[in-house]
């Protein structure tokens, strides 16, 4: 998939494309609703299909102490969006600039003369245009005047912690916030994953608790399930640098393992900062300089605070025959 940053790097090349327009964090099953009509209408035109999203997320304009973390990186929204058969991305930066261009101008000169859209695709809660004055009302018109064909999707309810609700990237934060994180699955339609190159940590786990974890540095800013204990699978890929997996080790780059994932502060230890710390189970191999993929599949329990070190490794044995037995039914 092409991905270019910024309205002047699309190619004057492009040719005729279908559009959809949204920030897509985390591309949940609303998201892929949408562009999966997009993908299905650019493929019956013969012309290409093109996700624009932004970063940062516009909210960082007119509201910066209000950002909410993120479902996604670019570089993840970017593989989660050629999964569903996307061909282009532009990511743009939403700055005032942008943020000021008139809704009918937008249509015309962005999606029109820019992106050279036949059919433009987006949700039903989509504004655009300066004072975001545009809407999935007004667009239809615009687009007319314009010759782009405009199609209104509409939103998608989905029933997750017992609770039938319209998906968005709002409901999934604040279900990964409450550790819900199998309910954020089903409304993503996927695991949530949180991705990072390991790095070190503080080097108790396997010198003095017999339970090696790859320590995950994760993107500022990135929503991360609350505190807790969580069933997972654990992906090691190559980088730059860290090309080869360890030749001493038994983990594999590319192979999904189960891991028992710890998320937070280690009260026992009276530790400060908040870690992502994967032990892979029954696996060894010196992981520094890969990057690492956590995949949350399920809570086991909150956060706590043991008497002694022997408790806390007996919890966490326990831990781990309570991940493998809920791995046991996912796939």
């Amino acid at each position: 998939m092409e991905i270019w940053y910024g309205l002047d790097n699309a190619p004057e090349d492009l040719g005729d494309t279908v559009v959809t327009i949204g920030v897509f964090d985390g591309i949940h099953l609303g998201h892929k609703r949408l562009i999966a009509a997009a993908v299905s209408d650019a493929r019956a035109r013969g012309v290409k299909s093109l996700l624009m999203t932004f970063d940062p997320n516009p909210v960082a304009l007119f509201a910066p102490d209000k950002v909410p973390p993120a479902l996604s990186t670019v570089s993840r929204r970017a593989e989660l969006a050629e999964a569903e058969g996307i061909d282009a991305m532009l990511v743009v930066p939403f700055d005032k600039n942008f943020s000021s261009i008139p809704p009918e101008d937008f249509v015309r000169t962005v999606i029109r003369d820019k992106l050279s859209a036949q059919a433009v695709f987006v949700g039903q809660n989509f504004t655009y245009g300066q004072k975001a004055a545009g809407t999935a009302e007004t667009m239809p018109e615009h687009g007319r005047k314009c010759g782009v064909d405009v199609t209104i999707v509409d939103l998608l309810d989905v029933t997750a912690a017992d609770s039938t609700e319209r998906v968005s990237s709002t409901r999934i934060r604040g279900l990964l916030a409450d550790g819900a994180v199998s309910a954020a699955a089903s409304c993503l339609g996927y695991f949530y994953r949180v991705d990072g190159d390991v790095i070190p940590g503080q080097g108790r786990g396997g010198a003095q608790l017999g339970f090696p974890t790859a320590n995950i540095d994760f993107a500022e800013g990135l929503a991360v399930p609350a505190d807790g204990v969580y069933a997972a699978w654990f992906t090691a890929q190559p980088t730059a640098a860290r090309p080869e997996p360890d030749p001493k080790g038994d983990i594999e780059f590319g192979v999904r393992y189960p891991a028992a994932v710890s998320v937070g502060t280690n009260v026992t230890f009276g530790d400060t900062d908040r870690t992502v710390e994967a032990y892979v189970i029954d696996r060894h191999a010196d992981l520094y300089g890969a990057a690492g993929q956590v995949e949350f599949v399920d809570r086991i329990r909150g956060m706590e605070k043991f008497d002694s070190v022997e408790e806390l490794i007996d919890r966490m044995n326990q831990d781990v025959v309570d991940t493998e037995a809920i791995l046991a039914k996912t796939d």
